[in-house]
């Protein structure tokens, strides 16, 4: 008889209160009026009761909710995505001057099926979200839209406040975790990004608990740094259904704590770094703090 296989059980630090009260059910109702998906709901983030009920953020996630991709770690739906909606930009836009952000996250599911990625609504939605939020600040979440360099001009354009890519995990294990995606070419985007808009902060995110070393971390932060990346996040990888991968570890918050003074010696602007921090954690205090670290080392190199 096969031994049954083990699995890490999942500690103490990662239980989290759910609160619903009516100003997290109240955007919930608005964002399926709208027809709108949000990447909270669809990647099942531990932390959206926090920023919906608390914070009032959420990261929308635009050209639908089907990937073309089956990464082994997300879980968000796969198969043949609908048409593109051209009205979604403007939906988008709404729905952040309803909910009075300072800072939207737009993401998207990876549309390999389009020619430009998805790059041209990215864009609008940018644009749509900047005409009627001209205080708000706009970060963008995009897949590597298959490496093509024109996709990610037609994006950068657009002159996003942040430009924010994730590398995912260590290069070792990028061709298990990751469909149809490349460390390389993750690098390589980011690398373009800063080239094409050196005024605009890049940022990327790392998952750890899927068998990396803590010297495959630490390559992964010179990386990044390399190729000028100014924020990172790290964050414990949780499997979200039986299908995916299975974590391997459990990191404790004193390793999270250790990670993010690593990252900021090695010259990240911003840093966070915790058990359950997710790319768009906090992020309007990550795109704050980087900014006051920016300015105090070009004052100090003065």
């Amino acid at each position: 008889m096969a031994k049954k296989e083990e699995h890490v059980r999942k500690p103490d630090w990662l239980k989290i209160k759910l609160n619903t009260n009516e100003t997290y059910t109240g955007l919930k109702k608005m964002m399926r009026e709208k027809n709108l998906h949000t990447v909270c709901e669809e990647a099942r983030c531990p932390n959206i009761h926090e920023c919906w009920a608390v914070r009032k953020t959420a990261t929308f996630m635009i050209l639908g909710d089907v990937c073309t991709r089956a990464c082994r770690f997300c879980a968000v739906k796969t198969g043949l995505p609908s048409e593109l909606d051209l009205q979604e930009p403007e939906r988008v836009a709404e729905s952040v001057e309803v909910m009075g952000l300072k800072h939207a996250v737009i993401t998207a599911v990876a549309r390999d099926d389009l020619k430009d990625g998805g790059a041209a609504v990215f864009a609008e939605t940018v644009r749509a979200v900047r005409r009627k939020n001209p205080f708000c600040t706009i970060e963008v979440l995009p897949s590597d839209m298959m490496g093509e360099y024109e996709n990610l001009k037609t994006l950068m354009d657009a002159r996003p406040n942040i430009l924010n890519h994730n590398i995912e995990t260590v290069r070792r294990l990028t061709p298990r975790v990751r469909a149809r995606a490349t460390y390389e070419r993750s690098l390589e985007f980011l690398r373009r990004a800063k080239e094409m808009h050196p005024d605009i902060p890049t940022k990327s995110s790392l998952m750890i608990g899927l068998g990396e070393t803590r010297e495959e971390i630490l390559e992964t932060m010179d990386d990044l740094r390399a190729n000028n990346v100014n924020i990172m996040t790290i964050g414990q990888y949780l499997q979200p259904t039986k299908k995916h991968l299975k974590v391997q570890k459990y990191y404790h918050p004193d390793e999270f704590a250790e990670l993010k003074e690593i990252a900021l010696s090695k010259g990240f602007s911003h840093c966070e770094a915790g058990p359950l921090v997710r790319s768009s954690y906090h992020a309007d205090e990550q795109v704050n703090e980087a900014q006051v670290r920016e300015e105090a080392k070009k004052a100090a190199s003065k």
